[in-house]
């Protein structure tokens, strides 16, 4: 992971997590496999719904975007819940570049992209990986794999299957962490028709629960209790203080999301000749929720269709053009039986319609000077469809350039700078903290505008013997940046700030092998946020953090460990204040600094069955420990679940073995 970002084939500094790493951190999902990779921060933003947030180079978690083998199959509301459940079973490598403009076909990606790249079939054969957690929780993840003889067809199919528990650290009868469930298929297939022509096919499906709030309570008895008496208590704690036992109906703290989610995508690749091929990729997928926050319900349908025809052609051996069409058409539905028994319930759904044309040089300037130049020109539409709601919001052409440099000053080291623009709509009203919570009378749009961003980025990699580095330094700022507000009513309202957003980034990866069996790593992150961007955080990211690791490999043996550690931080610079006890005890905007430790030992019996036994967060830090539930009381007297500056989940022990054949 460290030494990724020294890629020498890489103009754009490229970090990559691979099947190995992947393993010895024992990720289940996305967000577990690049949570300790440099300039990745994972946020956890709500205690009850358990929704994780991707953040790259500091920026907001929807800035980030998530490309599946290069193409952009994730909806807008795909990326909140459903990306803790992107099972890492069967997947090669996750590449992580971060910056405007990363990607030619995702300008959206303001702070960066995360490609995931499937594992492609050399041989014939089937992979079980099994463990157990405490409590109750697991990971059962397969992969069968057939190649036909004449190695022109090879196809593979994944299922994985994983729990993890539902918890409640303080004994107060509501849990800081959610249960969660997660099963996902992948059916891929790759045939090459003829020998300059080969066709992927692509098929998924994910299934994904989760459940917070009431300890030894499921969504079938908190649903019982509101339709049985949907009248709010009294009191939902004792003394009135979110540190006792709850003592309020099961649904007034019931949060539980059902998602399913269907995608598919073809990719077509012909060669015309040694200098030109072209590529064409379609692809759909459909995101459905089904969900109940605290007494209301929602519903959502969110489909997306995309087009993209990429033309490679290399004009000489100084120049090679990539230049292409490409559409993304989205539309989502929301329904709420609570909402729509209100006369004033306005919904939030929309249609997203993009059509992008690109064009790009690699330029081999000299052998040491390698010079990208790419720009796209987008029409960007959006329209919130309720008839409340007339007009379209947001009718632009946007032309988003983008420049990248890699320079080799010599043998051991290499510079990289990238400088790009990025664009956005922000149409959703889960990029908020609780957004969807208070909307009784719906949801009330101000949006007229792109969020429009500009990015630098210089990267400085050595590559010796031993010893790799890198330094990263990042500078975004975003124009039009989405805020959550109210009207004078009180009903939600997604509006814009009017001033720029700025953030400031850097960190240094080292990597150094010991000698043939022990590496170490270590990498320093720092951020630096102005005022505007705080003002738009509803969760406080991480301003210093440090990762050490160490990989030791001798024989049959494979011991993997890193230490994780977070700096102290001021939460009342991002808006943090609230009560324990209602209209009284203030609780703490200090968050102290803390760290965890993840370890992993691995003994491999046989060339075809390992087995292996880990802990994550072995030092047991949650924020809970420091007597600061999640829960609170707003200065208004209102109830809230996201006073969060910490880990939520302690010390969880796994065992497992893998076999293959």
């Amino acid at each position: 992971m460290y030494q990724a970002g020294t890629l020498l084939d890489a103009i754009q500094k490229t970090e990559v997590v691979d099947e190995a790493l992947i393993k010895s951190m024992q990720a289940v999902n996305l967000t577990q496999a690049i949570q300790n990779s440099p300039g990745v921060r994972v946020s956890n933003e709500c205690s009850m719904c358990g929704v994780k947030r991707i953040m790259l180079n500091g920026m907001r978690g929807e800035h980030s975007t998530i490309l599946t083998d290069g193409i952009p199959l994730h909806t807008m509301m795909a990326g909140y819940y459903a990306v803790d459940a992107l099972a890492t079973t069967g997947v090669e490598r996750i590449e992580v570049a971060r910056g405007a403009g990363a990607s030619l076909l995702a300008p959206e990606a303001i702070g960066g992209t995360i490609n995931v790249v499937s594992k492609e079939p050399q041989e014939t054969g089937f992979n079980l990986n099994m463990s157990m957690e405490d409590d109750d929780s697991y990971l059962v993840g397969m992969m069968g794999t057939l190649v036909s003889d004449d190695e022109r067809t090879r196809s593979s199919l994944v299922i994985q299957d994983d729990k993890h528990h539902q918890l409640d650290g303080d004994d107060n009868g509501v849990s800081e962490a959610p249960l969660q469930q997660n099963t996902n298929y992948v059916a891929r297939l790759s045939h090459d028709f003829t020998d300059v022509d080969n066709v992927v096919l692509r098929v998924g499906y994910t299934d994904s629960e989760i459940f917070g709030g009431p300890q030894d309570s499921d969504i079938g008895e908190a649903r019982r209790s509101f339709r049985d008496d949907p009248t709010e208590s009294g009191h939902l704690f004792a003394n009135d203080d979110v540190r006792e036992a709850f003592i309020g109906k099961p649904w007034e703290t019931t949060e539980w999301i059902d998602t399913q989610r269907t995608e598919a995508s073809v990719n077509w690749l012909h060669e015309f000749s040694t200098s030109y091929n072209a590529a064409l990729s379609v692809a759909w997928s459909r995101h459905e929720q089904d969900s109940f926050y605290e007494g209301f319900d929602y519903s959502a349908t969110d489909e997306l269709y995309y087009l993209d025809l990429r033309n490679n052609y290399v004009i000489n051996e100084q120049h090679m053009l990539t230049f292409g069409i490409d559409s993304r058409d989205e539309e989502m539905r929301s329904d709420s039986v609570a909402g729509s028994a209100s006369e004033n319930y306005v919904e939030d759904s929309f249609d997203y319609r993009v059509w992008g044309v690109y064009l790009q040089d690699t330029w081999d300037v000299s052998d040491s000077l390698k010079l990208s130049l790419a720009v796209r020109v987008d029409t960007a539409r959006a329209d919130f469809v309720a008839p409340e709601k007339p007009g379209t919001e947001i009718n632009e052409s946007v032309i988003a350039p983008r420049a990248d440099l890699r320079y080799l000053h010599n043998e051991q080291w290499t510079s990289r700078v990238s400088v790009g623009r990025g664009y956005r709509a922000p149409l959703s009203f889960f990029e908020t903290d609780h957004g969807i919570l208070d909307a009784g009378d719906g949801f009330a749009i101000d949006i007229d505008e792109l969020e429009e961003s500009l990015s630098a980025t210089y990267a400085l990699s050595f590559e010796g013997e031993a010893l790799s580095s890198t330094l990263s330094l990042a500078y975004t700022e975003v124009d039009n940046l989405a805020s959550l507000g109210e009207t004078d009513e009180g009903t939600p309202l997604l509006t814009q700030m009017e001033e720029t957003a700025a953030v400031a980034a850097g960190d240094i990866a080292v990597g150094y092998r010991v000698n043939d069996y022990l590496t170490l790593g270590a990498a320093l992150e720092t951020y630096d946020y102005d005022d505007v961007f705080k003002e738009s955080f509803a969760i406080a990211p991480v301003e210093e953090r440090a990762v050490l690791m160490a990989d030791f490999n001798y024989g049959s043996w494979m011991f993997y460990s890193s230490a994780s550690w977070t700096g102290s931080r001021n939460l009342a610079d991002y808006g943090y204040e609230a009560y324990n006890v209602f209209d009284s005890d203030p609780k703490s905007t200090r968050a102290d600094s803390y760290w965890t430790i993840d370890m992993k030992l691995t003994y491999d019996v046989s060339p075809s069955l390992s087995l292996y036994v880990g802990g994550n967060n072995l030092t047991d830090y949650t924020q809970v420990d420091d007597a600061e539930t999640p829960l609170f009381w707003d200065l208004s007297g209102a109830y809230d679940v996201a006073y969060i500056y910490g880990p939520l989940r302690g010390r969880e022990y796994y065992v497992g073995m893998e076999w293959s054949l």
